[in-house]
């Protein structure tokens, strides 16, 4: 919670700097102005200049602005700039269009036209715009208008300006250095993501690392930083922003389904969140293309088709967090600067308001701050899903302890040995003990099976601290265990160990009346080791010892040592060496 409440003021702080940041380029008061036109007017493509020289027909206030008809024109005002600092060139927002018609009119009723195509566009790095130059403008002239045929965007119109330097033109040095340290910002979470996915193989991850890509792109094509390093077409940088921007938003929200945690989203909801994602890439995507035959309504099309994605990735982050998710709150300290630079974008999009193109600054710082929150919650899921996997390996050895240990004495079960008992022969133990407590049943019948199992407790640690390394211990079941032995004598080991379980036995459980002894066989493999044999064909080779140990009178050991001929008979491989 510390850490949520530092990342919320964080945020609160960063958003106050960015609208600090996003203020319009012309408050710079050591920056020449930039004059914007002072009045507009739409109408069909057989319009010309004659029809539009009469003020009527213009609008000349800051509403009404329209990029789904054939041709937009501006008019520009003599009186609004410095007749000793002329305008030379035309700038706007990087969007699609087909030509823009210059006409500069002199008083005497002379006309300058100039017609440039979009491929004249010249994109410079003074933020998301392009230039143009402007036919001749002398001191006599008293009126630009500007025709743009077949606009895609409203902030090609709100955002035209003219200016005598394009070095000037919109963002300050201080604004591109901004931007640039927002793009910086993103390089990180890749490298984290990179980090992240090499340990942890999450489909989030990779989600992330998508968005982080088309998030950068955007900054790069849209902020025009781009052009600080290689020059694109005004089509392709128009087109590219854009298209990155709903890539990353789709992005988003399937980011968002696969990050929360399970159970902090409803299935519906899930499979709404999914669905908008999809939706965003495809028909915003689509819009974002500006193809000619989506002119008309493409622009006010790709804005109102963000609308899902910001209303139900609201709603997918308020439900997370009303379910208790902590990844939740971390998208919402994320995504909260984002989702109101967002809207206030849409709304200059579709030409509800106006303002300069610097107010994109706080989408773009907003981004930033969402990379870097988000890198911070992976992080943090890093962390929590890293704990939930070591618990369950914790988890799941304990539970192959219990499947291969036996609950009584803590020895290996016969699950485990036989599981393991190749491996165990490979590494030379290579004989055989099968040992089994004489007169066992009588302990229970007599003393009650709390004694039994005593005795079966004090039979294993009797086995177990031998202190012979080269044994391994194992319970079968009921009264009989096997030892594996490795290494010289065995058949004296085993017999050592035989004869430590009486006294053992008598030492932890009082109260007996006669002493409890064990018989045992033993099986050698020796010279014959090269063989190889089965767990069963051991025990049933022990087995049959250990019963002639007990039809022998009990308490003692039955061995058998097995050999191989260096030249044996034929059908003849191997010959066994028995005592009792």
């Amino acid at each position: 919670m510390a850490l949520l409440r530092l990342l919320t003021r964080l945020g609160m702080v960063a958003v106050m700097l960015v609208l600090l940041a996003a203020r319009p380029a012309a408050a710079d008061d050591h920056r020449v102005p930039t004059h914007a036109p002072a009045c507009h007017a739409t109408t069909g493509l057989t319009a010309g200049l004659d029809a539009m020289r009469p003020r009527a027909g213009w609008a000349c206030e800051d509403s009404g602005w329209r990029s789904d008809v054939p041709a937009v024109w501006l008019r520009f005002e003599a009186k609004d700039w410095n007749k000793r600092a002329l305008p030379r060139h035309f700038f706007s927002r990087s969007a699609r269009f087909e030509t823009i018609t210059f006409h500069a009119i002199d008083g005497d009723g002379a006309v300058r036209s100039l017609v440039l195509r979009e491929a004249d566009g010249r994109p410079f790095a003074a933020g998301p715009v392009f230039q143009l130059p402007l036919p001749e403008i002398t001191p006599r002239t008293t009126t630009l208008i500007a025709r743009i045929e077949a606009p895609h965007s409203v902030p090609l119109l709100t955002e035209a300006r003219i200016t005598h330097d394009p070095g000037l033109a919109d963002w300050s040095q201080i604004d591109m250095m901004l931007l640039a340290f927002v793009a910086g910002m993103l390089v990180l979470p890749l490298l984290f993501d990179i980090s992240f996915f090499v340990v942890l193989r999450e489909r989030f991850v990779v989600l992330h690392a998508a968005m982080v890509t088309a998030m950068m792109t955007y900054v790069l094509t849209a902020g025009g930083l781009i052009s600080a390093f290689v020059t694109l077409p005004v089509a392709v940088i128009a087109v590219v922003g854009p298209l990155s921007w709903a890539v990353g938003a789709g992005i988003s929200a399937l980011f968002l389904a696969s990050f929360l945690e399970r159970g902090a989203q409803s299935r519906l909801m899930r499979q709404v969140t999914i669905a908008t994602g999809w939706f965003t890439m495809i028909v915003p995507g689509f819009f974002a293309l500006q193809l000619d035959a989506t002119q008309r309504f493409d622009d006010v099309g790709y804005f109102l088709a963000f609308l899902p994605a910001i209303i139900v990735i609201s709603a997918a982050v308020i439900e997370a967090i009303a379910r208790g998710s902590r990844s939740g709150r971390f998208l919402a300290v994320a995504w909260a600067p984002i989702i109101v630079a967002s809207i206030e974008r849409l709304l200059r999009g579709l030409g509800w308001h106006t303002g300069p193109s610097s107010l994109d600054q706080m989408l773009y710082v907003a981004v930033g701050i969402e990379v870097v929150v988000i890198s911070l919650a992976i992080a943090d899921r890093f962390l929590a899903l890293r704990r939930e996997r070591d618990a369950a390996l914790t988890e799941a050895r304990m539970l192959e302890q219990i499947s291969t240990r036996d609950s009584l004495t803590g020895l290996m079960n016969r699950r485990a040995i036989e599981a393991r008992f190749d491996e165990l022969l490979a590494q030379g133990f290579d004989t055989f003990a099968l040992v089994d407590l004489d007169r066992f049943k009588a302990i229970n019948d007599v003393h009650g099976h709390q004694v039994g199992d005593a005795a079966l407790v004090a039979c294993a640690s009797a086995i177990r601290s031998s202190g012979d390394r080269d044994a391994v211990a194992v319970r079968l079941g009921g009264e009989e265990f096997v030892v594996l032995l490795r290494g010289p004598r065995p058949i004296e080991r085993a017999e050592a160990l035989r004869q430590a379980i009486p006294m053992r036995i008598a030492k932890e459980v009082p109260g007996l009346d006669l002493p409890v002894t064990a018989s045992m066989g033993v099986v050698v493999l020796g010279d014959a080791g090269r063989q190889k044999m089965a767990f069963a064909e051991f025990y049933a080779r022990a087995d049959a010892l250990m019963y002639e140990a007990k039809a022998s009178g009990r308490n003692r050991l039955c061995y058998e040592r097995l050999t191989v001929f260096r030249s044996a008979p034929e059908g003849r491989k191997a010959e066994s060496e028995r005592a009792a």
